[in-house]
C-alpha cells in the first residue's frame, strides 16, 4: 500500500519517518498536511519546505486568503497517493519535502509583516532548502523575494496573474497591487527577466518597467509551448522565482479568490504552460490568493493544490525524475 513500510496508514503527517515517497491514506480522514508530507521544523536533508503564509491584510477587495493554506492542504489529500499525471512519476520519490507549517505573526502589528515573512523564508533558504509557499494574499511574495534576492541576487520571475501588481505608489503601503513596483525599485527583481502571464487589467500610471507582458488575449491565441518559449527566453539562466496568483484562472474555474476577473486561463491552459517549462529549476515558488469563503465545491483550492504539486514536478524533473521508460 504505502512506501513507508510498517507505518500506520493514517496521520502520516506525524507518523511517517521517511522524507521521500508517498503513503496512501484515506482522503477523508487523518491529520492534514500538504500531500501528507511530514510536519517538521527540522530541515536536515530537505530539498523543499512547503510553508503556509496565512496573511490577507493587504487585499483591496474580498478577504479570506488567510484561509488559503488550510484549504490547499485539505484539497491536496485527494491527490496524495503517488504518480502525478501526465508526468507519470511521484515528485516525492525524488524530492525530500516537509510541511514546515505556517508563518505565525501578530495580526495587530501588520507593519512587521515584511520583516517577519522575510526572516521566515530566509531561515528555510539558509538551511539549504527551497521554498513552496501557500498563500495568503499576493503581497506575501514581496518579502519572500527579498529573502531570495539576499541569497541569490536580483531575481527573474514568472508571474501568473490577472493583475500586474505594479500600481504607482510612493512606498510603504502594504498592498497586494503595488509590491512588484517596490521589488523593482529595490533591485530585488530584474525587470528584464520578468514575465507576467494572463494579465487582463490596467491601472492609471502603471508602466511596463521593462517586464514582458503576455496578456490573457495573447495567451488564449498561443500554444502552451509558445508561451513557455517566451518565458524561457526572458528568464535566461539566472535565478528565478515562480508565483501563481490563482486569479490568473478564469472565475468559472477558480471562483474562490479576492479579485476575480473574467476572461482568464483555464486550468488546462495554466497546467500545460507549467509542464512546458520542464527543465527550469526555480529557486522558489508560491500559489497565492485562494479565498475559500468564495469557493464552490473546492474548485479553487483543488486547482491550487494541483498547481502546487505541478511546481514540485518541475523541480523533480530538473533533478532527474522521469516516467518509467523515459530517457
Amino acid at each position: 500500500m504505502g512506501k513507508d513500510v510498517g507505518e500506520a496508514l493514517t496521520d502520516a503527517a506525524f507518523t511517517r519517518t521517511a522524507l521521500k515517497g508517498s503513503l496512501i491514506e484515506a482522503s477523508w480522514s487523518g491529520a492534514l498536511s500538504f500531500f501528507r508530507r511530514r510536519y517538521s521544523k527540522d530541515l536536515t536533508g530537505v530539498d523543499v519546505a512547503i510553508t503556509g503564509i496565512p496573511f490577507d491584510l493587504s487585499v483591496s477587495n474580498r478577504p479570506g486568503a488567510r484561509f488559503g493554506p488550510e484549504a490547499i492542504r485539505r484539497a491536496s489529500a485527494q491527490h496524495s497517493w503517488g504518480p502525478i499525471w501526465p508526468w507519470r512519476f511521484d515528485p516525492f520519490d525524488t524530492l525530500a519535502c516537509v510541511d514546515y507549517g505556517d508563518f505565525g505573526f501578530d495580526w495587530g502589528q501588520p507593519m512587521e509583516i515584511v520583516a517577519g515573512i522575510e526572516a521566515h523564508v530566509a531561515a528555510i533558504l539558509t538551511a539549504g532548502a527551497a521554498t513552496l509557499n501557500l498563500g495568503g494574499d499576493h503581497f506575501t511574495t514581496y518579502p519572500t523575494l527579498r529573502a531570495h534576492a539576499a541569497k541569490f541576487g536580483p531575481m527573474g520571475m514568472v508571474q501568473f496573474d490577472a493583475h500586474r501588481d505594479v500600481e504607482p505608489d510612493a512606498g510603504g503601503r502594504i498592498d497586494h497591487g503595488s509590491m512588484f513596483q517596490y521589488a523593482v525599485q529595490e533591485g530585488i527583481l530584474d525587470p528584464a527577466r520578468v514575465v507576467q502571464v494572463g494579465i487582463r487589467t490596467c491601472f492609471h500610471g502603471e508602466t511596463s518597467h521593462g517586464m514582458t507582458i503576455l496578456d490573457a488575449g495573447q495567451v488564449h491565441g498561443m500554444r502552451a509551448e509558445e508561451v513557455a518559449a517566451v518565458i524561457r527566453r526572458v528568464l535566461g539562466d539566472g535565478p528565478s522565482y515562480l508565483t501563481f496568483d490563482i486569479d490568473c484562472l478564469d472565475p468559472s474555474t477558480a471562483p474562490g479568490t479576492g479579485t476575480p476577473v473574467p476572461g482568464g486561463l483555464t486550468s488546462h491552459q495554466a497546467l500545460s504552460i507549467l509542464r512546458a517549462l520542464r527543465g527550469v529549476d526555480f529557486t522558489g515558488m508560491d500559489v497565492v490568493e485562494v479565498s475559500p469563503p468564495y469557493d464552490h465545491a473546492e474548485m479553487t483550492s483543488n486547482a491550487a493544490a494541483v498547481i502546487a504539486v505541478e511546481m514540485l514536478c518541475l523541480k523533480a524533473w530538473a533533478r532527474g525524475a522521469r516516467a518509467p521508460g523515459e530517457a
